[in-house]
């Protein structure tokens, strides 16, 4: 029986392992065709890194989007160094209890993906991205203050 309960253990806790790991793409054509390819899903993309205060201060109201907004799917992207990927980032995102998905973006190819992401973008964040029937609806260069303004620009821009 002791050594039934070491096979079963880990298992029930294998779930949580799978739920923070957060996937790798080297360019952003990639990940967006991978990722943000449901066209009956509207995404809500936000670029972020732990480095980034204010991205940091703003995550919390994405989660809260991600679990109260039935309408969107929230993707955070990550843009933090690949060489903390496991050092800094896994641990951020386990610690954080971060549910909504979770990619990294390592392409350092910045004039060739941030005009695809928006023509406007100047390559500071957070930066929140808005794809419905996959085309990019709306761009936005700025933080949001609370879940509040969060929510109403999202549903604003999405109905």
């Amino acid at each position: 029986m002791k050594y039934l309960l070491y096979l079963i253990f880990p298992l029930l806790f294998s779930n949580v392992i799978v739920a923070q790991k957060v996937a790798v793409y080297d360019n952003y054509i990639t990940l967006e065709k991978e990722i943000l390819n449901d066209k009956s899903t509207t995404y809500v993309v936000n670029f972020w890194a732990t480095w980034c205060a204010p991205c940091v201060k703003e995550l919390p109201y994405f989660e809260r989007l991600n679990s109260e907004n039935k309408k969107v799917k929230v993707v955070l992207v990550s843009l933090d160094f690949k060489n903390q990927y496991e050092t800094k980032l896994l641990p951020f995102v386990k610690n954080r209890k971060i549910n909504s998905e979770v990619v990294l973006l390592t392409d350092k190819d910045y004039n060739a993906w941030l005009p695809i992401v928006s023509k406007d973008w100047s390559g500071s964040i957070p930066a929140t991205l808005i794809i419905q029937n996959g085309v990019k609806k709306v761009f936005a260069e700025r933080s949001f203050s609370s879940y509040k303004e969060l929510n109403e620009f999202v549903n604003k821009n999405i109905n």
